[in-house]
Protein backbone atom coordinates (compact mmCIF):
# COMPACT_ATOMS: atom_id res chain seq x y z
CA UNK A 1 0.00 0.00 0.00
CA UNK A 2 1.21 3.71 -0.80
CA UNK A 3 1.01 6.83 0.44
CA UNK A 4 1.28 9.79 -1.15
CA UNK A 5 2.99 11.87 2.46
CA UNK A 6 5.73 8.68 2.40
CA UNK A 7 6.67 8.97 -1.23
CA UNK A 8 7.50 12.91 -1.17
CA UNK A 9 9.96 12.15 1.53
CA UNK A 10 11.41 8.72 1.03
CA UNK A 11 13.36 7.74 -1.67
CA UNK A 12 13.61 4.01 -1.52
CA UNK A 13 13.87 1.51 1.03
CA UNK A 14 16.11 -1.90 2.31
CA UNK A 15 13.61 -3.75 4.47
CA UNK A 16 15.01 -7.01 6.68
CA UNK A 17 12.57 -9.89 8.51
CA UNK A 18 14.27 -10.89 11.96
CA UNK A 19 12.36 -13.09 14.44
CA UNK A 20 13.65 -13.20 17.81
CA UNK A 21 12.05 -15.59 20.08
CA UNK A 22 10.80 -15.14 23.85
CA UNK A 23 11.90 -18.28 25.48
CA UNK A 24 10.45 -18.00 28.75
CA UNK A 25 6.84 -17.46 27.08
CA UNK A 26 7.89 -19.73 23.79
CA UNK A 27 6.71 -17.15 21.71
CA UNK A 28 7.97 -15.48 18.49
CA UNK A 29 8.81 -11.76 17.37
CA UNK A 30 8.87 -10.91 13.96
CA UNK A 31 9.88 -7.44 13.11
CA UNK A 32 11.11 -5.82 10.03
CA UNK A 33 14.51 -3.39 10.04
CA UNK A 34 13.92 -0.68 7.88
CA UNK A 35 16.21 1.97 5.87
CA UNK A 36 14.51 4.82 4.25
CA UNK A 37 17.15 7.31 2.43
CA UNK A 38 14.96 10.49 2.22
CA UNK A 39 14.91 13.84 0.12
CA UNK A 40 16.73 16.86 1.97
CA UNK A 41 13.15 18.49 2.79
CA UNK A 42 12.31 15.80 4.99
CA UNK A 43 13.92 17.32 7.58
CA UNK A 44 11.69 20.60 7.01
CA UNK A 45 8.43 20.63 5.23
CA UNK A 46 7.89 16.98 4.71
CA UNK A 47 9.22 15.32 7.94
CA UNK A 48 6.91 12.98 8.91
CA UNK A 49 6.45 12.15 12.84
CA UNK A 50 6.74 9.10 14.86
CA UNK A 51 3.29 9.31 15.53
CA UNK A 52 2.51 9.29 12.08
CA UNK A 53 4.73 6.38 10.89
CA UNK A 54 3.39 4.34 13.94
CA UNK A 55 -0.33 4.85 11.95
CA UNK A 56 1.11 4.57 8.50
CA UNK A 57 2.65 1.21 9.89
CA UNK A 58 -0.68 0.12 11.47
CA UNK A 59 -2.83 1.22 8.45
CA UNK A 60 -0.64 -0.58 6.16
CA UNK A 61 -0.40 -3.43 8.21
CA UNK A 62 -4.29 -3.98 8.59
CA UNK A 63 -3.39 -4.10 12.53
CA UNK A 64 -5.81 -4.40 14.84
CA UNK A 65 -3.73 -2.86 17.12
CA UNK A 66 -0.54 0.03 17.94
CA UNK A 67 2.52 -1.03 16.74
CA UNK A 68 6.22 -0.23 18.15
CA UNK A 69 7.66 1.78 15.97
CA UNK A 70 11.15 2.94 16.26
CA UNK A 71 12.47 5.05 13.89
CA UNK A 72 16.02 6.76 14.12
CA UNK A 73 18.28 9.01 11.91
CA UNK A 74 21.48 7.57 10.63
CA UNK A 75 23.66 9.89 9.73
CA UNK A 76 27.38 10.77 9.35
CA UNK A 77 29.12 13.96 9.61
CA UNK A 78 31.08 15.65 6.76
CA UNK A 79 34.30 17.31 9.48
CA UNK A 80 35.92 15.97 12.65
CA UNK A 81 36.84 18.39 15.22
CA UNK A 82 40.20 17.59 16.63
CA UNK A 83 38.54 18.39 19.96
CA UNK A 84 35.85 15.93 19.48
CA UNK A 85 37.64 13.25 17.64
CA UNK A 86 36.84 10.59 20.82
CA UNK A 87 32.88 11.43 20.80
CA UNK A 88 33.10 11.39 16.80
CA UNK A 89 34.45 8.08 16.45
CA UNK A 90 32.13 6.57 19.49
CA UNK A 91 29.37 7.92 16.62
CA UNK A 92 30.75 6.70 14.22
CA UNK A 93 31.02 3.60 15.49
CA UNK A 94 27.29 3.47 16.73
CA UNK A 95 26.16 4.55 13.15
CA UNK A 96 27.89 1.57 11.58
CA UNK A 97 26.17 -0.58 14.39
CA UNK A 98 22.69 0.17 12.98
CA UNK A 99 23.33 0.01 9.88
CA UNK A 100 24.75 -3.28 10.69
CA UNK A 101 21.81 -4.23 12.64
CA UNK A 102 19.58 -3.40 9.51
CA UNK A 103 21.37 -5.89 7.95
CA UNK A 104 21.74 -8.64 9.47
CA UNK A 105 20.62 -12.15 9.38
CA UNK A 106 17.21 -12.88 9.54
CA UNK A 107 17.20 -15.13 12.67
CA UNK A 108 20.29 -15.29 15.15
CA UNK A 109 20.81 -19.23 16.19
CA UNK A 110 21.88 -17.72 19.56
CA UNK A 111 18.62 -16.05 19.75
CA UNK A 112 16.23 -18.99 19.13
CA UNK A 113 18.05 -22.04 19.94
CA UNK A 114 19.13 -22.77 23.38
CA UNK A 115 22.75 -24.39 24.13
CA UNK A 116 24.53 -26.36 21.70
CA UNK A 117 22.59 -29.81 22.20
CA UNK A 118 20.12 -31.40 20.19
CA UNK A 119 16.78 -30.94 22.73
CA UNK A 120 13.19 -31.06 21.72
CA UNK A 121 12.60 -27.31 21.99
CA UNK A 122 15.44 -26.34 20.11
CA UNK A 123 14.26 -29.22 17.66
CA UNK A 124 10.48 -27.85 17.44
CA UNK A 125 11.94 -24.08 17.15
CA UNK A 126 13.83 -24.94 13.81
CA UNK A 127 10.91 -26.86 12.68
CA UNK A 128 8.42 -23.81 13.14
CA UNK A 129 10.74 -21.55 12.00
CA UNK A 130 11.83 -23.69 8.80
CA UNK A 131 7.87 -23.92 8.57
CA UNK A 132 6.68 -20.43 9.08
CA UNK A 133 9.90 -19.04 6.60
CA UNK A 134 9.98 -21.44 3.30
CA UNK A 135 9.20 -19.23 0.07
CA UNK A 136 9.40 -15.80 1.92
CA UNK A 137 11.28 -12.89 0.73
CA UNK A 138 13.09 -12.37 4.08
CA UNK A 139 14.63 -9.04 2.34
CA UNK A 140 13.88 -6.43 0.22
CA UNK A 141 15.00 -3.20 -1.84
CA UNK A 142 12.67 -0.43 -3.53
CA UNK A 143 13.33 2.70 -4.94
CA UNK A 144 16.76 4.10 -5.27
CA UNK A 145 18.35 1.24 -2.69
CA UNK A 146 16.73 -1.12 -5.70
CA UNK A 147 18.65 0.73 -8.24
CA UNK A 148 21.52 1.03 -6.67
CA UNK A 149 21.36 -2.94 -5.59
CA UNK A 150 20.48 -3.71 -9.52
CA UNK A 151 23.76 -1.55 -10.41
CA UNK A 152 26.26 -3.13 -8.17
CA UNK A 153 25.02 -6.48 -9.91
CA UNK A 154 25.16 -7.23 -5.85
CA UNK A 155 23.84 -11.26 -5.72
CA UNK A 156 20.45 -11.93 -4.50
CA UNK A 157 20.52 -13.35 -1.24
CA UNK A 158 18.18 -15.62 -0.92
CA UNK A 159 18.29 -17.23 -4.57
CA UNK A 160 22.19 -16.51 -5.62
CA UNK A 161 24.98 -18.68 -5.17
CA UNK A 162 26.27 -17.90 -1.90
CA UNK A 163 28.56 -20.94 -1.96
CA UNK A 164 30.58 -19.38 -4.80
CA UNK A 165 32.01 -16.14 -4.18
CA UNK A 166 34.82 -15.09 -6.76
CA UNK A 167 36.01 -11.80 -4.06
CA UNK A 168 39.43 -11.24 -5.66
CA UNK A 169 37.16 -10.58 -8.87
CA UNK A 170 34.59 -8.25 -7.87
CA UNK A 171 36.46 -4.71 -8.16
CA UNK A 172 32.84 -3.37 -6.99
CA UNK A 173 33.06 -4.99 -3.60
CA UNK A 174 36.63 -4.50 -2.64
CA UNK A 175 36.63 -1.38 -3.52
CA UNK A 176 33.78 -0.75 -1.15
CA UNK A 177 35.77 -2.82 1.40
CA UNK A 178 38.83 -0.61 1.24
CA UNK A 179 36.37 2.40 1.52
CA UNK A 180 33.93 0.87 4.38
CA UNK A 181 36.59 0.53 7.34
CA UNK A 182 39.76 1.61 8.46
CA UNK A 183 41.82 0.33 11.43
CA UNK A 184 42.24 3.28 14.52
CA UNK A 185 45.24 2.18 16.66
CA UNK A 186 44.21 4.89 19.25
CA UNK A 187 40.61 2.51 19.97
CA UNK A 188 41.97 -0.82 18.65
CA UNK A 189 38.89 -0.91 16.63
CA UNK A 190 37.41 0.17 12.60
CA UNK A 191 36.21 3.23 11.64
CA UNK A 192 34.66 4.42 8.61
CA UNK A 193 36.71 6.87 7.33
CA UNK A 194 34.41 10.00 6.17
Amino acid sequence: MKYKRVDTAVLGYFRALEITKNHEEDTYHPHFHVLLPVKKSYFGKNYIKQTEWTSLWKKAMKLDYTPIVDIRRVKGKAKIDAEQIENDVREAMMEQKAVLEISKYPVKDTDVVRGNKVTEDNLNTVFYLDDALAARRLIGYGGILKEIHKELNLGDAEDGDLVKIEEEDDEVANGAFEVMAYWHPGIKNYIIKQ
